[in-house]
């Protein structure tokens, strides 16, 4: 009752808005819908990370509901000129992910990376097609597209993925570059089969070699046009601001320029446009991949509604027992033998390939394929092609759930991922950063201790504390330094600008209010000539924790306690005890009843409660009690 109310209500608004369209508001029925697609997009993206659910999940399901369900998202445009406004959106969420591509990774699992993309697509394509056409009962014509189709394992999955399931690097490697590098060609191959069973005359021959010189063309296009972009851009002829801008508008040319060579070729234009740009040393590459992921982030959220939202419910009735078997056999056959055929004498461990023959979302590029070839192939006289959109649909739901709520549970199973990112990453080795990884240690919580003198770490080698020798901010750390394990981050090195560049750099990866820097040694007498929070991290502590009045009271004896709160003895009572806070006893942070870690900083400061177990400095012994006891 509430639900067909609320249907009424959103239809009636839609309506109303429309109802001065001619001739004084042409655009009043456009902006609405979309403004109700971006609402709807922006707060399935929120209660997905509140559930903690893979996000596509979420998004497919408000597209149906305001879909084929209440029936308001509804286009005036001709279905093929959506279909190319879907195209440019792809387009965007390729190059994205074709620039978090880092040649030092294909340097470190190339094997491997070689024989997912250039082994596995067409093992995949020919399983895919067979298991379509005798378990799915589709013709053959229709079965080769989807078996092409199935290539893509989808990099806007994926991704999301690997950050929930904290992977180590060289898994999460073999994942994004196989998710990435197959999606363009998983398309191609659709296009090319597509032509060969529509177009009179097409022979295996020259379908084989338009898809060679598509891969060489295309592939070649969009590496010049990236060279040239980066070319541009170190020289500084186009000024910081047009940046970001001109290269999106750059990236839908180069996509338009492979689309005129060969239908669809313009997706694996962009992808190597991504590689290329993303592996040249810009130093504004980090800020115009953060444009491109915040854009991506709002083109997912249109495009997962859009495309669903097109399915009607006659064609969501097609599904019946043959397709779920198929599904069945696209989840647990499929895959794993597409695995372990492409993968035959390749130097990739034992538990990667176990992993990977289970890990295969399917994402917004699989969907946006069905949603071109199946009309045109119903338009050709194949009926069955009506099936494409939802067997195709029903595929990425399937995987996006069966993977995207066991790819953690099965990395910890496999030794391939970390149970929790609640540990701390110090940067900066000193007898206070020791004491503290220390304790921590003992209280069962992974710490990382950076530092690039070899020397300074001597002291937590010792402690048997886990070290990374070299620059935290370099290349070889952002490849090779596991730390998927680690939740925050501490600066704490006597050089307060480095401390503020570090925060910087990684705070959006570990996020801002964890990411934390010891106190600046003369933060000056006015506040407008200290560093503004945009420019450095939290301050971690207290304003009066400088790096030499830790170290000075250290020196004087001063150590890293414990505290236990209950009912009865509560954190007044221990500020009562202890005396004036930051002069006579420094609070340090704070472990939750779940074993959450807080750090403390008086720029967020939080209210430890009962059975959190307090973290301070002080004079006295290193103990572990709790008052009363």
């Amino acid at each position: 009752m509430a639900f067909a109310t609320l249907t009424k209500v959103v239809r009636f608004y839609v309506i109303v808005s429309t109802a001065h369209t001619s001739p004084r508001c042409p655009f009043m029925y456009t902006a609405t819908l979309t403004l109700l697609i971006l609402a709807a997009g922006m707060a399935s993206q929120w209660l997905a990370w509140r559930l903690r659910m893979p996000a596509i999940v979420v998004l497919i399901a408000a597209g149906i509901v305001l879909g084929p369900v209440m029936g308001i998202v509804e286009f005036a445009m001709k279905p093929e000129e959506l279909t190319k406004l879907i195209g440019l959106g792809v387009a965007i969420i390729l190059f994205e992910g074709g620039m978090d591509l880092k040649l030092g990774e294909f340097k470190r699992v190339g094997h491997g990376i070689g024989r997912l993309t250039l082994v596995g697509p067409p093992i995949a394509m020919v399983l895919g097609a067979v298991a379509a056409h005798y378990v799915g009962g589709i013709s053959w014509p229709v079965a080769w597209v989807i078996g092409a189709i199935l290539v893509v394992t989808g990099p806007t999955v994926i991704a999301p993925l690997l950050r929930q399931a904290r992977l180590n690097n060289r898994t999460s490697s073999l994942l994004k570059w196989e998710g990435i590098v197959n999606d363009p060609v998983g398309v191609l191959l659709a296009v090319l089969t597509f032509q060969y069973f529509t177009i009179e005359g097409e022979t295996l021959a020259e379908t084989a070699f338009a898809l060679g010189s598509s891969l060489v063309v295309a592939g070649g296009l969009g590496a010049v046009a990236g060279w040239i972009t980066g070319t541009v851009f170190s020289r500084g002829w186009v000024p910081e601001h047009l940046k970001p801008p001109i290269l999106m508008v750059l990236v839908l040319l180069v996509f338009w320029v492979g689309n005129a060579y060969q239908y669809e070729a313009g997706l694996l234009s962009v992808t190597a446009m991504g590689v290329v740009l993303g592996n040249l040393p810009l130093g504004e590459r980090a800020e115009l991949q953060r444009f491109k992921e915040n854009l991506t982030i709002i083109l997912l959220s249109v495009l997962f509604i859009v495309i669903p939202s097109q399915l009607t419910l006659e064609q969501l009735a097609m599904i019946d027992l043959r397709i779920v078997l198929f599904l069945l056999v696209v989840l647990f056959v499929l895959r794993p033998v597409t695995i372990l055929l492409s993968t035959i004498g390749a130097p990739i461990e034992k538990e990667d390939r176990w992993l990977l023959a289970w890990i295969a979302p399917r994402g917004i590029v699989a969907a946006a394929t069905a949603g071109i070839f199946g009309p045109d192939l119903v338009a050709a006289g194949y009926a069955d092609a009506q099936l494409m959109l939802p067997v195709i649909f029903a595929v990425i739901l399937a995987t996006v759930l069966a993977h995207g709520f066991t790819v953690g549970w099965m990395g910890q199973k496999l030794g391939l991922a970390a149970k929790h990112n609640n540990g701390l990453l110090i940067v900066g080795a000193s007898d206070w950063t020791v004491m503290l990884a220390s304790k921590l240690r003992q209280m069962d919580f992974d710490v990382l201790i950076v530092d690039g003198a070899f020397q300074r770490l001597k002291a937590a080698r010792m402690e048997g504390i886990e070290t990374y020798y070299g620059e935290i901010l370099s290349e070889h750390a952002e490849l090779e330094l596991d730390d998927q394990h680690l939740g925050h981050l501490l600066c704490a090195t006597d050089n307060d600008f480095y401390n503020a560049l570090v925060c910087k750099a990684l705070g959006h990866e570990f996020g801002r209010h964890r990411t934390f820097q010891l106190s600046p040694h003369e933060p000056g007498d006015h506040e407008s000539r200290q560093l503004t929070v945009e420019q450095r991290g939290q301050i971690a502590f207290d304003e009066e924790a400088h790096f030499e009045d830790l170290q000075r009271r250290l020196e004087d004896g001063w150590t890293i306690q414990t505290t236990r709160l209950t009912d009865e003895y509560r954190l007044e009572n221990l500020v009562e005890r202890m005396g004036e806070p930051a002069e006579d006893w420094l609070l340090l942070g704070a472990v939750g009843p779940e074993r959450q870690l807080r750090l403390y900083s008086s720029e967020q400061a939080f209210e430890p409660g009962k059975e959190w177990i307090v973290l301070y400095f002080a004079p006295g012994e290193s103990d572990s009690r709790t008052p009363g006891d």
